[in-house]
């Protein structure tokens, strides 16, 4: 198992990551938390994590101040930044003491379990003797949106949109410079590492990707835009064929599918095309097998997780709302007002009793 060390002198905070983060499936424990930078290398010391999560803005020793002891005292221990404050000083500090990712309060649970995947994947690595890769965050920041979008389309089964995004990704990434050797190693990594949480979200078997990969694939941008797009449109065209061609509609891998995209805007047309059915039919044996219809469904799983997170009284609930999915807190409170006939607020004070 790999180790890790929370730190921050938040104690909801600490809460959250350790409520999202998906420890036992990504092989990970909590070994321990600190409350600030001087305990957290105290406890370095003595529990010797393979991977610190850490805020910037805390008393005495600061996130800044530990990242650089991390980094000249225990350099082979990957980092993730957990801070409340969209500061450029402090995203500059995580690159230059190589943190894996900067994460914004409140935290995003898939943010914080790719950023986590980056880690245990790059720690792999370093095993393998491929050697760890020391991520460049302004070029994490400019993919970030492309690989959005990648997730987008894939999730929707949409060839020509996945592959316009890479060739509009690499087309950014060299009018800004960024295709040495080094800058599209770290495109190939992340984007791979992608996939395969793309490959794992649809049941699709991702050993695969471990495979080595040459070095040709990082001398151009071509290359890398070839070798990328070759990947991902392989895989897809493996999905669509094992969604296109089942003999029947399987209604629990619809619902699985519900479960691990309550928090994005999935509707019943969207699932339709997913799935290769019409969504006349796709409403009907919905509700017929799980009495609900498919937007009651996906309402149904963001409040009762909702309502799960308000029991703890330290998640803010703006930080809630977003989480279930809810942009607009004001809409948030609306649709759970309606949903239980007590307001988010009301339902925490009750639970206090």
């Amino acid at each position: 198992m790999l180790k890790v060390l929370i730190v921050d002198d938040e104690s909801w905070t600490r809460d959250i990551i350790k409520a999202f983060g998906e420890w036992e499936s990504l092989g990970m424990e909590i070994v321990g938390e600190a409350e600030d930078g001087k305990e957290a290398l105290r406890m370095t010391e003595q529990l010797q994590p393979h991977i610190v999560i850490t805020d910037m803005r805390m008393p005495g020793t600061d996130g800044a101040a530990l990242l650089q002891m991390l980094n000249d005292q225990f350099p082979a221990i990957k980092t993730i930044v957990v801070s409340g404050y969209d500061d450029f000083q402090y995203a500059k500090h995580a690159i230059r003491f190589k943190a894996i990712d900067y994460l914004l309060k409140p935290v995003d649970p898939k943010e914080l379990n790719t950023a986590l995947q980056n880690c245990k994947s790059g720690l792999e690595a370093a095993l393998m003797e491929r050697g760890p890769l020391s991520l460049d965050l302004d070029i994490s920041y400019s993919l970030a949106s492309y690989k959005q979008l990648l997730k987008s389309h894939f999730n929707e089964l949409n060839t020509d949109g996945v592959q316009a995004t890479i060739a509009q990704m690499m087309e950014e990434l060299e009018r800004s410079g960024n295709t040495k050797a080094v800058m599209l190693e770290q495109v190939v990594q992340e984007l791979l590492l992608l996939l395969k949480e793309l490959m794992n979200a649809n049941s699709q078997d991702s050993d695969a990707l471990h495979a080595p990969y040459g070095q040709e694939v990082v001398e151009s941008g071509a290359n890398t835009s070839a070798f990328l797009t070759h990947h991902y449109l392989t895989t897809l065209g493996q999905l669509i064929h094992q969604r296109k061609f089942k003999n029947k509609l399987n209604l629990d891998e619809v619902r699985h599918y519900m479960e691990k995209h309550y928090s994005e805007p999935v509707t019943l047309e969207q699932l339709a095309r997913v799935f290769f059915v019409s969504k006349e039919y796709l409403s009907k044996m919905f509700k017929q097998e799980f009495g609900r219809n498919v937007t009651d469904y996906m309402l149904h799983l963001r409040m009762v997780k909702a309502k799960e997170w308000l029991q703890d009284e330290s998640i803010p609930i703006k930080a809630i709302a977003e989480m279930a999915g809810y942009e607009d807190i004001t809409y948030f409170y609306r649709v759970f007002k309606k949903h239980f006939g007590i307001a988010p607020g009301e339902m925490r004070k009750s639970s206090e009793v």
